[in-house]
């Protein structure tokens, strides 16, 4: 996947690789190169590192910008081909580079970040000398920010795979060499994970297959580019979620048997917090308005999905005012989790159009959630969040009995009459 490399100071070798994913960058880039190179000068002093930017190809001058940078540390730059895009193709060419050069750790950080400190490589970096093999970062975000996380995928992980990691699609990790070994040669790789699917799926990789993962404190609020939640998503949603829905599949195996979430392990927690969340505005009356015009569009989806009380849920809502709609949490719960269901099972509807149909419901649970939390401060509205994920959990027991039902419609019943004794007793 690697079309180009410049290689200024010929590095061989490297114990950290420091990893930039990005496409059009340049205005950027130029402020996490020279953090991170701070951070490595700084607290790896004895340590051979390389800052990587791994890129797709990008029209502006994000490679000019990365490579004029003035550092300590060497720089390389690395991309695809024009034209070949997705965040998950440049992590996997780091992967290979970061291996390639014998590296015993990784960092990947967001190429738009404007809160990070050299102090970020060296929290990074502590578990990562501990034995941990894959780092989440721990950091404020305004209430706002990350719905995605808030109201799907930081749940969802926590209640299928039974680890709270906060911020699993969060764009900054760190990664051990053995870790990064193991992704590369993962057999579900698909177009998704080659794009935006790649954060959930590295942390749920690593979580199901025993690697030691943890979480790291860094200090300061994250600041990046803000993004309203009612405006387009774009692929990304379809992407995240869609990985999601097809590793409930691959790792049945072991979401099916936890039975409740433990916290993990958290570095550098007492640091204190500095900085403030940047403010995200939402537009309610567009997150109100994509919802009713889902019912237009996607009534017909929703009808064959949803169970008739969920399907109830969502006419009552049609009905409310924006001011006073929302959800009951396990309402959205069962919502969610009977398309997770229909994504895996269901044959006849288009699954690209099944995560299509989810959006407008998405819009509606991110309407509720900002009426729910409106009033509330940051630190509220963690809480409350923590109180819905466990809503999560209580209601796996749904999830589970319906997966097992369609499993005996979807051709293996005859697994199922043998195991409940009907075929000896037909004999």
């Amino acid at each position: 996947m690697i079309a180009e490399i410049v290689n200024p100071s010929n590095i061989k070798s490297a114990d950290i690789v420091v990893g930039i994913p990005s496409y059009n960058e340049a205005d950027s880039i130029f402020f996490p190169v020279e953090q991170a190179s701070k951070g490595l000068s700084i607290y790896f002093p004895h340590q051979s590192s390389v800052i990587v930017n791994v890129d797709n190809c990008s029209e502006d001058d994000t490679k000019e910008v990365f490579l004029n940078t003035p550092t300590k540390v060497p720089k390389i730059y690395a991309s695809t081909e024009k034209g070949v895009k997705g965040k998950g193709r440049n992590i996997r060419n780091l992967f290979e580079i970061a291996t390639g050069l014998g590296a015993h750790s990784i960092i990947l950080l967001d190429a738009d970040l404007k809160s990070l400190t050299p102090r970020w490589i060296k929290y990074f970096m502590e578990p990562l000398t501990d034995g941990y093999d894959f780092v989440v970062p721990i950091y404020m975000r305004h209430k706002y920010d990350g719905t995605i996380t808030n109201n799907i995928a930081y749940p969802m992980l926590r209640t299928l795979f039974g680890l709270r990691i906060r911020q699993p699609i969060a764009g900054d990790f760190a990664i051990s060499g053995r870790l990064a070994n193991c992704l590369l040669s993962e057999p579900t790789w698909d177009e998704d994970i080659y794009n935006f699917g790649i954060d959930i799926w590295m942390t749920t990789v690593a979580i199901s297959r025993n690697f030691n993962v943890c979480q790291a404190f860094l200090g300061s609020t994250k600041t990046h580019r803000p993004k309203d939640p009612a405006s387009d998503l774009g692929p990304m949603f379809s992407q995240v979620v869609g990985t999601i829905f097809k590793l409930m599949k691959n790792f049945e195996y072991v979401w099916k048997y936890k039975n409740e979430s433990r916290p993990s392990v958290i570095y550098g927690f007492g640091l204190g917090q500095s900085g403030v969340s940047e403010e995200v505005k939402v537009n309610t009356e567009l997150l109100h308005k994509s919802f009713l015009q889902g019912f237009e569009e996607y009534g017909e989806i929703w009808q064959q999905v949803l169970m008739p009380s969920n399907l109830q849920v969502v006419n009552r809502l049609a009905e409310a005012d924006p001011e006073q709609f929302h959800y009951e949490d396990d309402e959205w719960v069962r919502v969610l989790f009977d398309f997770a269901l229909a994504s895996v099972f269901n044959k006849e509807i288009d699954n690209e159009k099944l995560l299509e149909a989810l959006i407008p419901l998405y819009y509606s649970c991110t309407l509720s959630f900002v009426n729910r939390v409106s009033k509330m401060d940051d630190a509220e509205t963690e809480l409350y969040l923590e109180d819905r994920s466990r809503r999560f959990e209580e209601t796996k027991y749904y999830l589970i009995e319906r997966w097992n039902q369609m499993m005996r419609q979807n051709g293996n019943s005859k697994f199922y009459e043998m195991l409940s004794g009907k075929e000896h007793n037909q004999k």
